[in-house]
């Protein structure tokens, strides 16, 4: 990467994009967050040889956009929002506008691109398959929000008014057994033999799988210790001097990281090598949230292997 490398940075609303280029001397400038804006931003970038581009995940409106960039050639990384304004602070950038985000992420972009791990934070092609299955994904996880937001206004609710939320619960149950067929049978046709693979280790069931062939491409992609990092299950570590401080697990992809803990709650009792490494742990004095962190992180990570190798679940080699 040369001194004077291009950068960009793209702050993302729902109406429009503003969008920053570090190492040129254009001035930010928006476009309208469409189809039509997509290609124009394409278009401007591409002669001007980029070397990364840096967007914050907001809840899917840049999801459009950044398969658009991809699509044209364009490097792009998408990052928690938590990431971008942690950094804009330790630069000193207190001040909080469209302009000044993209400038900070395309300085952000700038620091990213000089990591030798550059590849976790690039986020692989979606192809309309898997954004179709991340939609269903989604839309699964937003139908269990409200079933149990329903399902906790029954028990402050007066009696008389229990008829009217058991019918919104019997609607919500009949759409999520929709949503949750269609979301098996999308797997089962343009994912098949990715999903056959993953649920051939004990613990992970159709949900789990679908929700990792949507939201966690990277599977498969990344070395043991990227992927943890990238979902959230690597301990942290927290010295200073000769204080040697608690490890901890954080940041990441909560949505990946609360499926792999229901499948890892599985695991320990019907995977026998899960079972096994997680009873060693406890003899061994470790907490039983500590240890689960842990059976996560070895499951996640065989799981990583399993798809780079195209192998299914071994006993062989994992224990029985």
């Amino acid at each position: 990467m040369s001194v004077l490398s291009v950068t960009v940075g793209i702050d993302v609303a729902k109406a429009h994009v503003d969008v920053f280029v570090l190492g040129t001397k254009s001035d930010a400038k928006r476009l309208n967050n469409d189809a039509e804006g997509h290609s124009a931003l394409a278009a401007s970038l591409l002669p001007l040889d980029v070397e990364l581009v840096v967007m914050e995940a907001t809840g899917g409106y840049e999801a459009a956009l950044a398969c658009a960039l991809q699509a044209a050639g364009l490097p792009v990384a998408v990052v928690n929002p938590r990431q971008a304004r942690d950094f804009a602070k330790s630069m000193g950038r207190l001040a909080k506008t469209d302009t000044v985000d993209a400038r900070m992420l395309a300085e952000l972009a700038s620091v990213l691109v000089r990591r030798e791990d550059l590849a976790r934070f690039l986020r692989p092609l979606a192809n309309e398959h898997q954004q179709w299955l991340a939609a269903l994904v989604t839309r699964r996880r937003q139908l269990l929000s409200m079933l149990h937001s329903e399902r906790q206004r029954l028990q402050i609710t007066p009696k008389k008014l229990h008829a009217s939320i058991e019918t919104i619960v019997k609607a919500i149950k009949a759409q999520l057994d929709e949503i949750e067929g269609q979301m098996v049978g999308h797997v089962r046709e343009h994912f098949g033999d990715l999903d056959r693979l993953l649920q051939s280790a004990a613990g992970i069931g159709p949900v789990a799988s679908a929700t990792m062939i949507a939201e966690l491409p990277e599977l498969g992609r990344l070395n043991r210790r990227e992927i943890a990092a990238l979902v959230g299950v690597a301990p942290i570590a927290n010295d200073s001097g000769n204080k040697k401080g608690r490890r901890r697990v954080q940041g990441g992809r909560f949505e990946i990281r609360r499926v792999l803990y229901m499948a890892t709650l599985t695991a320990t009792r019907h995977n026998p090598a899960i079972k096994a490494f997680y009873e060693r742990l406890k003899a061994a004095g470790k907490l039983p949230k500590v240890a689960l962190v842990a059976c996560m992180r070895k499951l996640l990570t065989t799981l990583n292997a399993m798809v780079r190798t195209g192998k299914p679940w071994d006993k062989s080699l994992h224990g029985t």
